[in-house]
């Protein structure tokens, strides 16, 4: 378990100290907000697309469903400055499932695939459009299929966003009392299929469903940390604000932990971590004068 009065300090430094803080782990860039979030995510991940197109190469890409702000900014950029993604192969990171691990209803709004057709594929000029071939989706069928193609492969980007955990892609943390996974394990962790924790179903079903938990899907399929961290760069971002803030800085600030998968960037060559001045901010570090007992009192 993290010390509380770690915990505390870390949250409790201003944001605008964050970047350039002497204790800090991984790189942080910090943006206003939402929109320019996903101007910025949309243009980091195309300069890069156009880059291996220059070098005459192919271009291998693990990708989310969210954060959800670049999809526009994405098309817009390729649509306008006509950047061809034929060269381009994608790996989904992850998928949500029922309890009989099938895929979701088509329209069911925590269905990736769909959302991922209709604003991440089908959003770009067709003679534009990376191939359907090269469309790799991560299913509950395929799961070990995929993990081989990606360990044969080298993949040049992942990116993605992180959970109220900390998790990339669904790699949460273990919340199994009788079942324990120490850092290694979760570094070296492949894909796999798994339930979905309680604090994951609440934080969503908070976020998108007016507090329905009900309607959150219990189980996902997912890339493992061994595929997510094998990219050359590793971009991660965040808008979403307050059920973000704890985790982003413990992945700052903490040594490697399986409590918060996403301090595990810190032991990559490539990573970066975005996210929205209000993501950036805390609770902790706005209200100096709160006690609270083992931690600052």
């Amino acid at each position: 378990m993290l010390n509380l009065k770690d915990l505390y300090n870390w949250c409790s430094i201003p944001a605008n100290e964050l970047v350039n803080h002497p204790d800090r782990r991984v790189p942080l860039r910090v943006v206003p907000d939402a929109a320019e979030l996903g101007e910025v995510m949309a243009r980091d991940f195309a300069d890069d697309i156009k880059e291996a197109s220059r070098e005459g190469r192919k271009y291998h890409a693990i990708v989310p469903c969210g954060p959800k702000e670049w999809y526009a900014p994405f098309a817009r950029i390729v649509n306008g400055e006509r950047i061809s993604l034929r060269h381009v192969v994608t790996f989904h990171m992850d998928e949500n499932l029922d309890w009989d691990c099938n895929l979701l209803h088509e329209e069911d709004p925590s269905n990736f695939g769909t959302f991922m057709r209709r604003y991440f594929y089908e959003a770009i000029d067709p003679e534009l459009a990376i191939l359907p071939d090269n469309r790799i989706y991560l299913l509950p069928g395929n799961f070990r299929q995929v993990a081989r193609r990606i360990a044969e492969t080298d993949i040049d980007y992942t990116l993605g966003g992180w959970g109220q955990d900390g998790h990339l892609a669904y790699n949460q943390a273990r919340r199994n009392p009788y079942s324990y996974s120490a850092i290694d394990g979760v570094m070296n962790s492949t894909a796999h299929i798994r339930e979905n924790n309680a604090d994951t179903i609440i934080a969503l079903s908070q976020r998108s469903f007016g507090s329905a938990w009900q309607f959150v899907p219990p189980m996902s399929v997912t890339l493992g940390a061994r595929e997510c961290l094998k990219a050359k760069k590793i971009r991660v971002y965040s808008a979403t604000g307050a059920w973000k803030q704890t985790a982003l800085r413990v992945a700052l600030f903490s040594a490697p932990t399986p409590e918060y998968p996403m301090t595990l960037l810190q032991l990559h060559k490539d990573a970066l971590i975005t996210a929205s001045a209000e993501t950036a901010n805390h609770p902790f570090a706005e209200n100096p004068e709160w006690r609270f007992l083992g931690a600052n009192v």
